[in-house]
């Protein structure tokens, strides 16, 4: 039975009765079943949420400001402890070597740790000044930002521009202090990363 024969169908049966109240309590269903019949082609049509795929120039394309840094790296490894965490420099890319997810203990457990076979670690950056801070990515890997054992809210969630290398933006309002950054989930064992107070 195609659909347009099942819904004059239901119409005939349940809906043309409508004004009978005694037939009220079987009417209801059936406007509930129309109504998602009729949604149901917008919901197949609706876009794809996953950032569009872009062909990017020969010439390299300008970083936004406050993140020129990102040009230059530097190499770093990960710490597998908070006690062992590598320190971050502010407004300095690196390209930092991951662990094995197996062999390190977080401070505080990832939300999304990504399974056994992913790859993380453990970075520790200071903030000199009260001011909004953010830590850039080029993957979509997971992370936390702890001030002891607490983790920050953070307060904006971004894709990083495109023909960059930046695929993730996450900003924290943080105040004067230590903050630990966890990385978890990662599909590989290098991240391109960065911590930035923003303008």
């Amino acid at each position: 039975m195609s659909t347009d024969t099942l819904l004059l169908h239901v119409y005939r049966i349940y809906i043309r009765p409508y004004t009978d109240p005694n037939r009220l309590e079987k009417t209801l269903p059936a406007i509930l079943l129309i109504s998602l019949l009729a949604l149901a082609p917008g919901l197949q049509a609706m876009p794809s949420m996953e950032h569009p795929a872009v062909t990017c120039p020969a010439t390299p394309v300008s970083l936004p400001k406050g993140l020129e840094g990102w040009a230059r790296k530097q190499p770093v490894r990960a710490g597998d402890t908070a006690r062992t965490a590598t320190t971050l420099p502010l407004g300095s890319g690196v390209t930092a070597t991951l662990l094995p997810a197996s062999q390190i203990a977080y401070a505080v457990r990832p939300q999304k740790s990504g399974g056994s076979t992913s790859s993380g670690g453990m970075f520790i950056f200071s903030v000199p000044d009260t001011g909004r801070y953010r830590v850039a990515l080029g993957s979509a890997a997971w992370i936390d930002v702890l001030h002891g054992t607490t983790p920050m809210t953070s307060v904006a969630h971004a894709h990083g521009p495109d023909c960059t290398g930046l695929r993730k933006m996450v900003d924290f309002d943080l105040t004067p202090g230590h903050y630990m950054l966890q990385v978890a989930g990662n599909s590989s064992a290098t991240l391109p990363m960065m911590v930035v107070r923003m303008p």
